[in-house]
């Protein structure tokens, strides 16, 4: 049994760029921020929810399961069923790839599927010989012997480490995402300039965006307990210019490094939801869907190039389907890195690479800029990473009718060596 999917609403909080502390909101009060207002517009009632799915990877300790917390929060019930889904930058793209496999086989008719992620919020971790020595002093019986353990205190001890950068270093190779990025503008012979060139034109390209209204319907206002609203995404610089980019120095490989913080992605909280249903439940509640999902594919590779996962994705997804460059009109591609999003243009316009890796009688074929990430990415926008895949997705949806193009390809690497995609078309 295989049914038609629709992506048939969706929404987003602003996206919110840390600042040295914990911002405003958890991931699950920025779940409920976009998820409220977003569920009131629609002509069914919460219950009528099969399931919620969210993608989160940097849960907080007090929001175990952020996807049944949010659940309960946004008033879908005791009897709601809700789970958290973890693949690193893929965990919100994995909520929609999870909903639309139970839709498409039969046993669900509408989900809520997205991805959370507030990084402001990543937690301190004690150094391992601090962890040590803590356990040392609780089993210390008596003064002398706690005496003797304490003699075995260091300074350094009180030191936290930031958790967030621990996870963003594959514990494989030992490279952090941003040395993975440097791998690729090595091998594809990418300079500092074409980066810095790139990013400038994602930030340029969001400004237009917000300013022209093309988010309206996507962004929701965030409030925070202080009454703040926080109505777009802060990131952005409109002012962005090729001098101001060339300022900072290289982040991960200097003195001749390529990536930069201002040809990187943000460190940024943020939200998103999309609510998926069978052509069955769009009949029965008189939906409007913004598009299909037609199919999906994940893969894997060395997780030293693991930008180019969209490169090992988005390519057999298309084959499979009997789709060339050229049908597909519109891509959203993961902004992790300027030089990442480059490397993966190279590899599809590179004969010999898609010989060798990809199986194919020669190039894919280069990719118009005008057909990619046409309102910018997370180079201007930021990168929660467990919401950024399923934003991708619901951006390609909105631009896709704006556009009035009938398929496009949302895609993006995934720490650890992983990429993912996914086909939609016009509904």
């Amino acid at each position: 049994m295989s049914r038609p999917v629709y992506l048939v609403d969706g929404a987003r909080t602003p996206f919110l760029k840390a600042e040295g502390k914990p911002g405003p909101f958890t991931p699950v009060d920025l779940a409920v921020q976009c998820g409220r207002p977003l569920l009131l517009r629609q002509g069914f009632e919460p219950q009528d929810l099969d399931l919620v799915i969210l993608g989160c990877v940097n849960v907080i300790a007090d929001e175990m399961n952020p996807a049944r917390v949010a659940a309960l929060r946004l008033g879908l019930g005791a009897d709601m069923v809700a789970f958290t889904t973890q693949i690193n930058c893929g965990s919100g793209m994995q909520s929609i790839d999870t909903a639309f496999r139970y839709i498409r086989d039969g046993s669900h008719e509408m989900i809520l599927a997205g991805g959370a992620e507030a990084l402001s919020h990543a937690p301190l971790t004690l150094r391992q010989e601090a962890v040590e020595w803590f356990g040392q002093m609780s089993q210390a019986k008596g003064p002398m012997a706690q005496a003797k353990a304490m003699t075995g205190l260091r300074a350094g001890f009180f030191k936290p480490v930031i958790g967030l950068e621990r996870g963003l270093t594959d514990p494989i190779t030992t490279l952090n995402m941003g040395q993975t990025a440097e791998v690729l503008a090595h091998r594809f012979d990418i300079d500092r300039k074409t980066a810095d060139a790139y990013a400038m034109e994602s930030h340029h390209r969001l400004a237009r965006a917000q300013d022209q209204g093309w988010l309206d319907d996507e962004v929701m206002p965030a409030f925070d307990p202080d009454g703040t609203v926080y109505e777009a995404d802060n990131g952005v610089r409109p002012d962005s210019d090729m001098q101001g980019l060339a300022k900072p120095k290289p982040a991960f490989e200097r003195p001749h490094g390529k990536v930069t913080a201002g040809n990187s992605s943000q460190i940024t909280d943020g939200a998103s939801w999309v609510i998926l249903a069978s052509e069955e439940a769009v009949e029965k509640h008189d939906l409007r869907p913004l598009a299909r999902i037609v199919d999906s594919e994940w893969a894997a590779l060395d997780p030293a190039v693991m930008g180019l996962g969209p490169v090992l994705s988005a390519t057999p997804l298309a084959r499979r389907n009997g789709l060339d460059l050229d049908d597909v009109r519109l891509w959203e591609l993961n902004e992790a890195f300027a030089a990442q999003v480059l490397a993966c243009l190279a590899a599809w316009n590179d004969p010999e690479f898609c010989r060798e890796v990809l199986c194919l009688d020669g190039a894919f074929g280069q990719i118009d800029r005008d057909r990619l990430n046409v309102d910018g990415g997370a180079i201007s926008l930021g990168h929660p990473v467990g919401t950024s895949g399923n934003r991708i997705v619901l951006h390609l949806a909105n631009a896709m009718r704006r556009l009035g193009h009938a398929r496009g390809i949302a895609t993006e690497c995934i720490g650890g060596g992983l990429g993912g995609a996914m086909l939609l078309e016009a509904a």
